[in-house]
């Protein structure tokens, strides 16, 4: 009889040999990378054997002499509870009567290499000591789930022509308690918080900067440790488990960032697990990221690749996580990134791509689709790789999305100009809409742009403060009224001036000044208008859905566009004045006749603006202009962007 124990009192005995939670075809399936959900065998698992109360352990190791589990069941002792290999697989197990739920633990591993010897936390921990502690704790995912209906829905929330507004944030900054020191939040204190300020922005999802177990909180998550294991620094994983529940139960999508291209080095860590490098290539040139400072998978072992997809679908499965934005994509993608001649190894044609993890993107996310075709994978894929958001019978890496990266450095180049200059430089703007159907695009503003002493995006607009917060609502505006999904990091939503900092919370307080509170009423609205007018989202991804009226106007720094529903009935006009000079009696053609509702203007008082406008809107009057039987004569307020619409 084998079943899961709630919890064992420590007793001591040695590990018994005869039993084993690894078939024959997990092992099989393991050593050929294809198993999906080999966390459900190795790790360490409370079981109950034949009456007896204890923990199941399973750990990878082949090149190991010998491998040891020590905790505080047996005070440490490194060689009183041996596992055994398991036939030619590389792993080691055994079943240790009194362990159970709680016990802390290492592995104590003797490599054949040189005797090298080490103390390794679980690779497959669901649950690790709060950093800077290193040891890995037995534990379950019991949880009992509360999110149906959210589940039955996500086919049409996460969909390709869903309104997606994503609310990037980093859970240990986003709000503090001052009254304690300043510490961060818990999972289970910040989800109601989250939800209602989520539902108050209009916000369709959060993205939470890696919550896998870390050792140093300055990599933000990013040099992970425990791929199977939210931070403890916030709760257990039932705790996390109800933050994602909560804000599901609010109809808030969770998406979390994951690091496949890289991990820490840490010496507790995946590295030189069992005195070979197990994990990570053995030549640096293809094993060690000279920026960094981290280790890089070998995408060829299939043990490796089994570990990694695994891991993907472990959260998706385990966690309900409603998409994964991969990290850093073009570095896994070719073998010479951010390297000089010399440092890097071509692959077997004599090229600079990485065969090995295109394989594995693939791989990847064929296997996500395959077993949750209602969730999202997104790249951060920096470089014109061709088709990164298609599918892989076509040739494709087969994610959902792909940031749009070219845009933010445009965008941001282009409004960071005073605006007496921006009329040579128009085409930063217009640029895009050559490729942006070539992908399924996310607009992001993310963290990386207010990080590294780059300054936050209120500080990266020119002028006196007023034009500052004309510039940032514009931005936001042309962001929301070109086609893609939307993400922008926390603090830009009310112009936060510090550059962000993880040891600190975002500065709330500023909120209380009608300029911070001006935008962030524009934000919450930008998301409302987004979700409500299906022209703005629908075709996102399509060329059918986008049409410029004019966007040679390169001396008045102006454009116009129409952004098309699937349904021909509502069509809406978006008009752009990127100079603090407003234009009057300024002309503008349009599809057809009827009256034009002004639904938004980045410049009513309200947002912090002047209060120029278009009394709610115009009858298109029968004048031709660009290449339209009717046009609208506007009033274009400073630093402005405006939407209108026709339903026909």
């Amino acid at each position: 009889m084998v079943k899961k124990a709630p919890s064992a009192t420590p007793q001591t005995g040695a590990s018994r040999p005869d039993f084993s939670l690894l078939t024959d075809m997990d092992l099989y399936l393991f050593n050929e990378g294809t198993h999906q959900q080999i966390y459900e065998k190795m790790g360490a698992h409370p079981v109950t054997v034949d009456g007896v109360g204890g923990t199941y352990f399973a750990v990878w190791a082949p090149n190991a002499a010998q491998v040891c589990v020590m905790g505080d069941f047996n005070h440490w002792d490194k060689a009183s509870h041996p596992l055994r290999p398991r036939a030619a697989s590389g792993i080691w197990e055994g079943f240790i009567p009194g362990p159970g739920k709680g016990t802390h633990y290492k592995y104590y591993i003797i490599s054949r290499q040189h005797g090298h010897r080490v103390d390794k936390a679980d690779p497959y921990g669901f649950y690790h000591e709060v950093p800077r502690r290193t040891a890995s704790i037995v534990w379950d995912l019991d949880y009992q789930w509360n999110d149906a209906d959210w589940m039955k829905q996500r086919p049409k929330r996460n969909g390709l022509d869903a309104p997606i507004s994503i609310y990037e944030m980093h859970v240990g900054s986003w709000r503090r308690v001052p009254e304690e020191g300043g510490r961060s939040l818990t999972y289970r204190e910040m989800a109601s918080q989250l939800a209602e300020y989520l539902n108050d922005m209009g916000y369709t999802h959060v993205e939470l900067m890696p919550v896998m177990e870390h050792p140093y909180g300055g990599s933000w998550g990013y040099q992970t440790t425990g791929y199977f294991a939210p931070t403890s620094r916030y709760g257990t994983p039932q705790d996390f488990m109800y933050l994602v529940d909560y804000l599901h139960q609010h109809n808030i999508g969770v998406i979390l960032d994951w690091v496949p291209s890289h991990f820490a080095t840490d010496t507790h860590g995946l590295s030189y697990f069992d005195g070979t490098h197990l994990y990570e290539h053995a030549d640096p040139r293809k094993g060690f990221h000279p920026d960094w400072k981290s280790f890089i998978f070998n995408y060829g072992r299939n043990e490796v690749r089994c570990f990694l997809l695994s891991s993907a679908l472990f959260w998706l499965r385990k966690y309900h996580i409603d998409g994964l934005r991969v990290d850093a994509v073009a570095s896994m993608l070719y073998l010479d990134y951010s390297r000089k001649d010399g440092e890097w190894i071509p692959n077997e044609h004599g090229g600079h791509e990485n065969l090995e993890a295109i394989s594995f993107l693939r791989k990847f996310n064929e296997a996500v689709y395959q077993n949750f075709p209602d969730v999202q994978t997104i790249a951060e894929e920096s470089t014109s790789w061709a088709m990164v958001s298609r599918p892989t019978y076509l040739g494709g890496l087969g994610f959902g999305m792909k940031w749009d990266m070219g845009w933010m450095h445009d965008t941001l180049k282009y409004m960071a100009k005073d605006p007496v200059y921006r009329k040579h430089h128009h085409n930063q703007l217009t640029f895009r809409l050559l490729y942006a159907f070539h992908e399924n695009f996310v607009l992001s503003l993310s963290h990386d742009e207010v990080v590294h002493e780059k300054g936050s995006l209120i500080n990266k607009m020119p002028g006196n403060d007023w034009d500052k917060f004309g510039n940032l609502r514009a931005l936001y505006g042309y962001m929301y009224a070109q086609p893609g999904k939307k993400l922008l990091f926390m603090g830009g939503e009310f112009g936060q001036w510090n550059e962000w900092s993880h040891d600190s919370s975002l500065d709330w307080h500023l909120l209380q000044y009608p300029t911070h509170g001006g935008l962030h009423n524009w934000l919450a609205d930008l998301n409302r208008l987004y979700q409500r007018e299906p022209a703005l989202h629908e075709l996102d991804f399509s060329p059918t859905g986008f049409e410029w009226l004019d966007c040679n106007d390169w001396q008045n720094s102006t454009m116009s566009l129409l952004r098309y529903a699937r349904s021909t009935k509502d069509i809406i006009l978006v008009v752009c004045n990127f100079t603090p000079v407003p234009r009057f009696d300024y002309r503008i053609g349009v599809p057809r006749p009827g009256f034009w509702q002004e639904l938004s203007n980045s410049d009513a008082t309200m947002y912090g603006g002047s209060g120029l406008g278009n009394l709610g809107g115009f009858e298109a009057d029968p004048v031709p202009m660009h290449s339209r039987s009717h046009s609208l004569n506007l009033t274009l307020p400073p630093l402005s962007v405006m939407f209108f619409k026709n339903e026909g």
